[in-house]
C-alpha cells in the first residue's frame, strides 16, 4: 500500500472528531492560547539560544519539520529542533533509538528533557495541537500501526497533544515493540473517553515532574 493510499484509507476510518461539550471544548482551547502564548514568551530567551547551538551544533535546518496525523487524521506539519542528522518525512520514517548515532550532540542535551519539543507551542497556537492529547506520529507509523492495534485511529478524535496521559504514565519515547504502541494506545483511548478540563489541567502539572523524574 502506498502512503497516498493508506493515508486516505486512515482518514475513511477516522471518521468524524468525537463531539465534546462546548464548554470543555471552549475552556481547552482557552487554555491552550493563553498557556502556549506566556510559554512562548517566557522561554523566547531560551528559544533562541536553543536555536543558535543547533545552528552552531551542525550543518542544516533549525527547524525540523514532519508530517503528522491531526485531529480526523488530517495531515499537518509539527515543529521540532532537529536533533538528528536525519529528517525523514515520506514512506519511510526510522524512530530515533537509544544512543542513536544520528542523533546530534546538541540533540543529547536536548532530548531527555523534551526541549526540542518546545516550537510545537507555536503548533498549539494555530489550533493543529493542544496542549494535552495523544502524541502524534509521523503518517507512515499510522498506518502502520493503524493496521495492527485495535482501536488506534480513535487517539485521533481528538488533537494531538504535546503532553498527555500516557506521556505522565511513562510512555515516552521510542516504541521499538508493536506491544510497546498497544500500552501507549490504550492509555491514549483512557484519555479520549475521560477528557475534560480538571484531567487536562492534572496533566499539565505532573508533565514537569515526570520530565525530570526520567530526564
Amino acid at each position: 500500500m502506498s502512503l497516498h493510499e493508506g493515508l486516505a484509507r486512515s482518514e475513511i476510518e477516522l471518521g468524524a472528531p468525537t463531539r465534546r461539550a462546548l464548554p470543555y471544548s471552549s475552556l481547552k482551547r482557552f487554555l491552550d492560547i493563553l498557556v502556549s502564548m506566556a510559554a512562548i514568551l517566557l522561554c523566547s530567551p531560551l528559544l533562541m539560544l536553543i536555536a543558535a547551538a543547533v545552528r552552531l551544533d551542525s550543518p542544516g535546518p533549525i527547524l525540523f519539520r514532519q508530517r503528522r496525523g491531526g485531529l480526523g487524521g488530517a495531515p499537518f506539519t509539527i515543529l521540532k529542533f532537529r536533533t538528528m542528522t536525519a529528517t525523514e518525512d515520506g514512506p519511510e520514517v526510522i524512530q530515533a533509538q537509544k544512543d542513536d548515532p544520528r542523533i546530534t550532540r546538541i540533540g543529547h542535551r536536548l532530548r531527555p528533557f523534551f526541549l526540542d519539543e518546545l516550537p510545537q507551542l507555536f503548533n498549539v497556537l494555530r489550533g493543529e495541537m493542544s496542549l494535552v492529547g495523544p502524541r502524534p506520529h509521523a503518517l507512515v507509523h499510522d498506518i502502520y500501526f493503524g493496521a495492527r492495534i485495535e482501536g488506534y485511529s480513535r487517539r485521533y478524535t481528538v488533537k494531538p497533544g504535546i503532553t498527555g496521559w500516557a506521556q505522565i504514565h511513562g510512555a515516552r519515547g521510542q516504541t521499538p515493540l508493536d506491544a510497546d504502541m498497544q500500552a501507549r494506545t490504550v492509555l491514549d483511548l483512557w484519555y479520549v473517553e475521560h477528557a475534560n478540563f480538571v484531567l487536562d489541567l492534572l496533566v499539565l502539572i505532573r508533565t514537569p515532574f515526570e520530565l525530570f523524574r526520567r530526564g
